[in-house]
């Protein structure tokens, strides 16, 4: 995308010149061999400054890149007082996520055990002036791979969704769309169905360095077209009895998953737990 690109070099050549800032980083997807890039992806850049808090309070200096039509700020607090954030839509349709941190600050999450995530998942030392960088350590990546689960994590899982999906049930009888929603989708989907379909396809590649990146975006390029199928299946729209179909069509899926799993892992799939909640279901169902 050239007009990120150009963006880029603006902001570069502002830091170049700028005695206040010490070191600049580039990361997140756009320094990820993993990540998924295209013409919506951010620009995440840290800057780092012998003294952030004229930068962290005014907003002026925001404006040398673009007219920013939105703009969400977010202060130390929120980060344990290491950094603070400023992330700005343009109206070019760049979105930039300024991270604002002292030098002080930095050097101490460079000293940390642990490289942090953000860094993690990727980096590039742009413009470093006073060797900062020097003991950074370079990423792994590991922080964004699907790990294995233990049996414990495994059957906490089935059995939270199991039931869990007799609330959607319980609302849909009643007719209560706002609440089935909330479950069928931050619940079931968020905490359930997305871990589980993040096993199945690292299980199917060894559990070897593999990521679906956030929120399963990479999902439908790993999964078999008769299995992305019944993904979307899930989904719905506001008619109850479509809803009432999404949730039956979850109930197949985190089967199919969950025994595909467990076989792989050798580990015990809760069959009579899934068999009477599905008699459930269909009782509340079939309920006059």
């Amino acid at each position: 995308m050239k007009v990120r690109e150009e963006k880029l070099e603006q902001i570069i050549h502002w830091a170049e010149n700028n005695s206040d800032i010490r070191a600049v980083l580039l990361t997140s997807s756009l320094v990820n061999p993993y990540a998924p890039v295209d013409d919506f992806s951010d620009l995440d850049i840290e800057l780092v400054f012998e003294n952030r808090a004229l930068y962290e309070s005014g907003n002026e200096w925001i404006y040398l890149f673009g007219d920013p039509i939105s703009m969400i700020e977010e202060g130390d607090r929120v980060f344990d007082g290491k950094h603070a954030m400023k992330m700005v839509l343009y109206k070019d349709h760049v979105k930039v996520d300024f991270k604002l941190y002292q030098v002080s600050e930095f050097i101490e999450e460079i000293n940390e055990e642990i490289l942090p995530e953000d860094w993690d998942v990727g980096y590039k030392v742009v413009i470093d002036k006073d060797n900062l960088t020097k003991k950074l350590k370079p990423p792994t990546y590991q922080s964004i791979m699907i790990q294995k689960p233990a049996e414990k994590e495994f059957q906490q899982l089935l059995n939270d969704f199991w039931w869990d999906t007799t609330y959607v049930a319980k609302c849909l009888k009643r007719r209560d769309i706002f609440y089935a929603k909330f479950m069928s989708e931050n619940i079931l989907r968020t905490d359930y169905l997305v871990p589980l379909i993040e096993w199945y396809i690292a299980g199917n590649h060894d559990w070897k360095d593999i990521t679906t990146n956030k929120h399963g975006r990479l999902f439908k390029k790993y999964l078999s077209s008769d299995l992305w199928i019944k993904v979307e299946k899930t989904f719905s729209g506001s008619n109850i009895e479509d809803n009432w179909k999404a949730l039956f069509s979850y109930a197949d899926l985190v089967h199919d998953l969950g025994t595909s799993l467990a076989e792989k892992l050798n580990f015990t799939y809760p069959k009579k737990l899934e068999g009477d909640i599905r008699n459930y279901l269909k009782e509340v169902h079939e309920k006059s």
